[in-house]
């Protein structure tokens, strides 16, 4: 068997589908020495990638995300490749392309929160609702990333239960990093980080509810009178002011530190430094990054809304995204408490074992099977 995968969001930007398709090719091609394997990427990506597997092959396609080219040229890559199934990892599959697919859906947050670039004009969301509709009818088989993620797709599309399955994503091993004291204080030394510090990593778009979380610091300052600092980690989005626009407004700007994008060997040391992690999304259809800062024996303190719940179980200090006292409280509470900290450390590592890469690919793997033997 041939197969073919979509990977030109490999890595991209600390993005959670950039994570998902750098880790699911990873491991599979690890696990699987009998199919072949057309692995399509960008540059830099393209020229970046090795593997010691002898059955994967990776083409270089020049064709974006989202745009013209995605629709016209790109499948014309794949069908030279001969492929017997495609795997998109996200829902913007060229609609043109005829062979049989499986797709990924991490999410429908582009049909809720359309402040984002697939999202940022009417006919960009039109065209959203257009590619996700095809794709959902014409895959074989539709991996949802959660439960709640399944049954979001499901109360919004004709879809049948039974071309749908959960297949989890992973967490970062702690055990493949190594993290010392002396790492964490140059780290703070680089960075300007003085204090205790609140840590949020992400995209800066409007479903991650980043006002939300530097209007609940203020409180915490102001209110609960905590000298701490909030260090907001991830690459600015221009589509997205409002996280700007909030932060100049609030007079906390030496208390509130902007690293940009953290890079995969920093970012396990500011979730070993920080006192809390926080998760205000409106919206999350994972939640990896809960795991991560879990398994570095962060506490966390998370959104209640999305597959939050499901993922992070009794491990995470919940709040309502939308109410920023209440935010302020739990986070107030996982700095303040203990007992509290010490029992989300330690259920935190318990969770973040349940999630593992290779079980995905393994999980993957087996979708793959399926759906060419149908």
């Amino acid at each position: 068997m041939k197969i073919g995968i979509d990977a030109r969001m490999y890595g991209a930007a600390q993005t959670g589908i950039g994570i998902y398709i750098k880790h699911l090719i990873e491991e599979i091609v690890k696990l699987d020495r009998e199919n072949e394997y057309r692995i399509f990427l960008l540059e830099p990506e393209y020229s970046n990638f090795f593997s010691d597997n002898a059955k994967v092959k990776t083409i270089k396609v020049s064709a974006g995300w989202y745009g013209w080219k995605e629709q016209i040229i790109l499948p014309r890559q794949f069908l030279k490749e001969h492929v017997d199934l495609m795997h998109f990892p996200h829902f913007n599959a060229p609609l043109f392309y005829p062979r049989p697919c499986v797709v990924t859906i991490h999410d429908l947050t582009p049909k809720y929160f359309p402040g984002h670039k697939v999202g940022a004009s009417r006919h960009r969301r039109l065209a959203f609702e257009f590619v996700l509709k095809n794709i959902l009818k014409k895959a074989e088989t539709i991996i949802a990333v959660s439960e709640y993620t399944k049954q979001d797709i499901l109360r919004h599309y004709p879809v049948s239960p039974d071309k749908m399955t959960v297949i989890y994503e992973g967490a970062r091993l702690k055990d493949k990093v190594c993290v010392n004291e002396g790492q964490i204080q140059n780290l703070k030394n680089k960075y300007g980080i003085k204090k205790p510090f609140i840590f949020y990593v992400g995209v800066w778009r409007n479903h991650k509810n980043l006002t939300g979380l530097i209007r609940a610091f203020g409180i915490l300052i102001k209110e609960y009178k905590l000298d701490i600092e909030l260090v907001l980690g991830g690459k600015e989005d221009p589509f997205y002011p409002e996280a700007r626009q909030e932060w100049k407004r609030s007079e906390l700007g030496s208390r509130i530190i902007r690293p940009g994008f953290i890079t995969d060997e920093e970012l396990p040391l500011f979730y070993k430094a920080a006192e809390v992690f926080a998760i205000p999304s409106f919206a999350e259809g994972f939640g990896l990054v809960g795991l991560e800062a879990m398994n570095f024996g962060a506490p966390v303190a998370s959104s209640s809304v999305g597959s939050l719940p499901e993922i992070l179980g009794r491990a995470a200090v919940y709040f309502n995204p939308a109410d920023h006292r209440e935010m302020a409280k739990a986070i107030f509470s996982v700095l303040s408490d203990t007992l509290l900290r010490k029992r989300l450390i330690e259920t935190g590592f318990e969770q973040a074992k349940k999630y593992s890469w290779r079980k995905m690919a393994e999980e993957t793997l087996k979708v793959y099977k399926e759906a060419v033997n149908e």
